[in-house]
């Protein structure tokens, strides 16, 4: 049986279903639709889900509640790992009028990403790894892992509405994940965590 582990780039999952008009399916469960895209010879070992927490602004901290609320059930899921990056401020300033503001920047997600698959190569933890993202930034990384274990398999999973030729290029194949899959791994509208405290499906993603 062939030991697969998934690799989830959050935020390109996140805004692939925002810009499919997907929000009624941002309650995902993970490890289910990785799991239901596998062969009858594979198992699915480990997910690791790769995010930053939002900062609030105080203009977004429903947005806020709702991430933390998603990421503390998938945390409660067997076999999930979930690893947090951070937002990096930075100030922005309009040449024209001379204006400055404040954004922020997410950080560390592909960074985070390429480490735990190479240390998960180098540890023979899997013998395919899924990386559910778009990013053509992982490309490097996938090409690394390819180079250095030649029989391991690396397969990207594209979110909808998410595309890259050069991840197509660097990795052994890909998928794309369709709408079917989404609808059908639902995380339960409860979620229980191991004190249990019970965590609710947010109403604006019904």
């Amino acid at each position: 049986m062939q030991r697969v582990i998934a690799y989830v780039d959050g935020f390109n999952l996140y805004f692939g279903l925002k810009d499919s008009q997907f929000k009624k399916y941002y309650w995902l469960d993970l490890p289910a639709m990785a799991a239901a895209l596998l062969r009858p010879d594979q198992q699915l070992v480990a997910t690791h889900y790769f995010t930053a927490r939002i900062r609030t602004n105080g203009r977004n901290a429903d947005d806020a509640k709702r991430q933390t609320t998603y990421i503390d059930a998938l945390a409660a899921q067997p076999n999930l790992t979930v690893h947090e990056g951070h937002y990096l401020e930075k100030t922005q300033r309009c040449k024209s009028c001379g204006a400055s503001w404040k954004v922020y920047e997410e950080k560390m997600t592909d960074v985070n990403i390429a480490a735990e698959m190479l240390a998960d190569a180098y540890e023979d933890r899997f013998d395919t790894a899924f990386v559910i993202s778009g990013d053509s930034d992982l490309t490097t990384p996938i090409q690394q892992v390819r180079k250095r274990f030649p029989n391991k398999r690396l397969i990207v999973v594209f979110p909808p509405n998410r595309q890259s030729a050069q991840l197509k290029k660097a990795a052994n194949g890909y998928l794309s994940i369709g709408e079917d899959k989404l609808r059908q791994n639902q995380l339960p509208n409860t979620v229980k965590t191991s004190s249990g405290f019970a965590l609710h499906r947010p109403t604006h993603w019904k």
